[in-house]
Order: structure tokens, then sequence, then C-alpha cells
């Protein structure tokens, strides 16, 4: 069964709901540690994962919903390619998830289930560390002693995720998201602490329900990591993101209230060769106004060659 329309409920009600929903599964991947690590050049990276997520949508009290509650099975895939640009460290990583997301709510009084299935929006981002980082061959940056990394980068949302424009509810966003950034980072023997700060700006979707343009505002983000590595390279890390704005309109007119929200996580990255390794990852919201208020784990595998 799919998400069905509520003629009972106004439309701009849904509008808010659906669009907080995509949103917050798309910021949610923000919240990855080791974004501007210090890396050889020509190094290649591939990543597949698992993730599961549920939670609940908040929605304002005047909203004749509740109990609505997602829950989202999702398998993504990756590759990282380290490159030297100007003498300094750069990478370019792509990740696309396909996911397998259900629902569930009353409305009025009525239940209502449904589910969607299908590939979502690929991330690309393209980087590079302006300080501290020097771009190294494998054989000489062992012996290369990090000190504090400055960098940047781009983060761009690709709209690949299935899209339907006659539904309020969908996995794919129909429209691109570019994320400029800036990060942070310094070893400290076993300690690796980070700290990033960009800002997501969206285009229009102008199929949204069926010929609506939808516009938000832009999403400012800051997200800090603390890592400790054992000697063996296993590393666990604490999390932390905050994010608020995206207030949004449809045609023009009001349709969703600022984001405000904060989520922590814990990592744990455990190799098993030297080109292999895996991570779990653990996170929940600590605050949220109106949206999506989930848990989500995540386990996923990495293999490195050059």
């Amino acid at each position: 069964m799919i998400f069905i329309s509520f003629s009972c409920v106004r439309k701009n009600i849904f509008w808010m709901m659906s669009l907080f929903f995509i949103s917050h599964l798309s910021i949610a991947q923000d919240l990855e540690p080791r974004a501007y690590a210090n890396m050889p050049k020509d190094g290649n990276v591939i990543v597949a994962s698992y993730g599961f997520l549920k939670g609940d949508i908040v929605s304002e009290g005047s909203v004749p919903i509740k109990d609505f509650i997602v829950s989202s099975n999702n398998f993504g895939a990756g590759y990282m390619h380290t490159f030297g640009l100007a003498d300094k460290l750069a990478r370019v990583q792509v990740a696309i998830p396909f996911v397998f997301m259900d629902g569930r709510a009353t409305v009025n009084e009525e239940r209502i289930t449904g589910n969607r299935t299908g590939f979502g929006d690929m991330r690309i981002r393209l980087g590079i560390n302006l300080l501290g980082s020097p771009a190294l061959a494998r054989k000489d940056f062992a012996q290369y002693q990090q000190k504090t990394i400055f960098g940047v980068s781009l983060v761009t949302s690709v709209p690949t995720g299935v899209y339907y424009p006659d539904k309020r509810v969908n996995i794919g966003t129909n429209r691109w998201g570019f994320k400029p950034e800036a990060g942070v980072s310094k070893r400290f023997k076993h300690v690796y602490a980070e700290l990033y700060s960009g800002v997501w700006f969206y285009t229009h979707n102008k199929e949204y329900l069926g010929d609506n343009v939808l516009k938000q505002d832009p999403v400012l983000n800051f997200q800090g990591h603390a890592c400790y590595y054992f000697k063996n390279q296993m590393w666990v890390g604490v999390n932390g993101t905050w994010f608020s704005g995206g207030k949004t309109e449809v045609d023009d007119l009001p349709a969703g209230s600022v984001i405000n929200s904060s989520r922590i996580g814990a990592t744990w990255s455990v190799p098993f060769s030297r080109s292999q390794s895996v991570k779990l990852q653990l996170n929940t919201g600590i605050f949220k106004d109106l949206g999506l208020n989930y848990d989500s784990v995540t386990l996923s595998y990495q293999y490195v060659f050059f």
C-alpha cells in the first residue's frame, strides 16, 4: 500500500510534514566524523552500509495527526578517491542510498499506513585540506606528524531519488542541494578532534503535489567529533550536530516553521586487516521542535586500496 491522500486534512499540514521528513532524512547523513582526516594521496575507499531508522513526526498541537511513526531500512554504497591538488590533499566522495520506508499515522482518528521503496538522492563531496595536510605518497605518509588541519568542501545533493509529484511523502526531494563547508581538525596523541560548519542551500521543487513550487530557506549546520585511537588503530568517537533554519513556502505561502534540532551519537571502528574495517554508528535526537525525531543505527564495511 502506498501513502494515500487525505482529503479531510488541510493541504498545508502535509506540505509541512512531508518536507520536514525528507529534509531530516537528508540532514541525518551529516553526522559523519573524519571528513577532513589526513590520508595518503592516490587512495581509494569503497564502502557498503546498512542502516535502520525509526522515529515519530513531531507536529504542531493544532494538527489533527498523532502516532505518526516512520521506519526505514537504508542500504548504501559509496566510493572515495584522494589526490593531490596544488600540493594539498583533496578528495572526492560519492554515496547513494536505496531505501525501504514504512509509515503509519492516525489522522482524525483514522488509521493510515503506507510504504515507499527506491533510490534516494545521491551525495557528492569535493574537498581540499588547505592547511596542515600536504599531498603525500603512501611511503612518505607514515613519517608525517599531523598538526592542525583546515579544510573546505562542497557537498552536493543530486535529485536521483524516487519522487512522485502527486504524493505528499517521498524518498527523493526533486531538487538540488548545495552545502559549502569549512572544517578544522587536530590530533592530540590518541585523541582526534574535529569541528565543521556549513550551510545548506536548496533549489526549488517545481513539481510539489502537481505543479506547486516549494521553496526552502538555507539550513545552518554545526557538527563536532572527538575520537580516541587505540594502538591497533581501532577507534571510538562521540559525535554531535545542530542545525537551524529551513523555513518553507509553497506557492509563496508559509508552509513550514523554522527547523531547530540537535543530535548526538557514537561511533566504533574496528580494523580486521590493513585494508579492511567495520564501523558501527548510533545516534539519537536530543532536541526537536518539529519534524522527524528518530533513532538510528548503521553498520558499514570499508575497503581501502591504492
